[in-house]
């Protein structure tokens, strides 16, 4: 209970996020701006900050990078298993496929840092920091590598993928932060009180964006599809923490923000990208809708069972 507590005022600015947009106080196509401003200015400040002032020496850094780094290819490898038997089961279309992939191999940022902030602070925010400092490019190239082969029907171009790699504003944000920290020159203190206000906007205006995002219409009859990408992402994903942390040796704080980041839903730009890359974007919709419904049970389980192997 303590912990559902805790995390209830992340899903409280989701579901006042989504209310608004429905009551139009905020128009629809406005809330796409916040979206961009999150992406390339909040957010991105936010890790930087982060990293910045975090005392890196003392966190489980190897241990944390390995476990994410394993488990995410063994993710994709599953979701590939699963395509010609989902296939024969149910029909799914390339462009469908392209959607599960999506909703089942991506993170939420901001879910994660708003919980681990609010349980555990700065040091759990900065294992989350550097898990989307890892997995950020790996995971957006395969994503656009997959809508780009069974999406569009096109040959990949990787003169393209480098593009939307090397303009992604959270490898700036992670890798400026961590230029700062080994420097060992710290942040001008100007800068730095201007770096943290846009953090701390980050998490209020990224929850309330992932809020009207949401598509609660679509979620309300989930298809078989819709539920494979929830269970993979909700259930598979933070399994397949604790079976590979066994091998790395993952403990502590770190194993718990690590557990949180895999359980958190899936990003809402992969609807975005669905939609411009020949994805089923409405599948991807309906199927973010309710992980992130879902999740504000499942959340505080995964948290709960983390403490007690901990304990174990």
């Amino acid at each position: 209970m303590a912990v559902f507590e805790s995390i209830l005022p992340v899903f409280a600015l989701i579901v006042l996020g989504n209310l608004v947009r429905r009551t139009g106080l905020i128009p629809e196509p406005d809330w796409r701006g916040i979206e961009l401003l999150c992406f390339w200015l909040l957010f991105p400040a936010l890790l930087c900050i982060t990293l910045a002032r975090i005392d890196l020496g003392n966190l489980e850094v190897g241990p944390l990078a390995t476990t994410m780094l394993v488990l995410t290819p063994i993710l994709w490898i599953l979701l590939f298993a699963m395509k010609p038997l989902l296939h024969a089961r149910t029909g799914m279309t390339n462009s469908q496929f392209t959607s599960v992939f999506q909703a089942g191999s991506r993170y939420h940022g901001f879910i994660a840092l708003a919980i681990v902030l609010k349980l555990y602070g700065e040091e759990a925010a900065a294992y989350v920091a550097i898990t989307m400092a890892v997995l950020v490019t790996p995971i957006n190239v395969v994503n656009i590598v997959v809508l780009a082969t069974f999406g569009a029907g096109q040959s990949p171009d990787p003169r393209n993928i480098l593009k939307v790699v090397v303009k992604n504003p959270i490898i700036w944000g992670a890798v400026s932060g961590l230029m700062i920290n080994f420097s060992g020159l710290g942040l001008w203190p100007p800068l730095e009180t201007g770096l943290d206000l846009l953090g701390r906007a980050a998490l209020g205006a990224g929850l309330l964006a992932v809020g009207a995002g949401l598509r609660v219409k679509a979620a309300l009859k989930p298809g078989t599809l819709v539920w494979v990408g929830t269970l993979l992402k909700l259930m598979a994903t933070p399994l397949l923490v604790v079976a590979v942390s066994h091998f790395t040796g993952l403990s502590g704080i770190a194993f718990e923000a690590a557990m949180i980041t895999a359980a958190v839903p899936t990003a809402m730009n992969g609807y975005v990208l669905a939609r411009t890359m020949g994805g089923d974007a409405e599948l991807y919709a309906a199927t973010a809708t309710l992980q992130t419904a879902l999740a504000f049970v499942t959340i505080p389980l995964w948290i709960w069972l983390a403490r007690g192997l901990l304990a174990g």
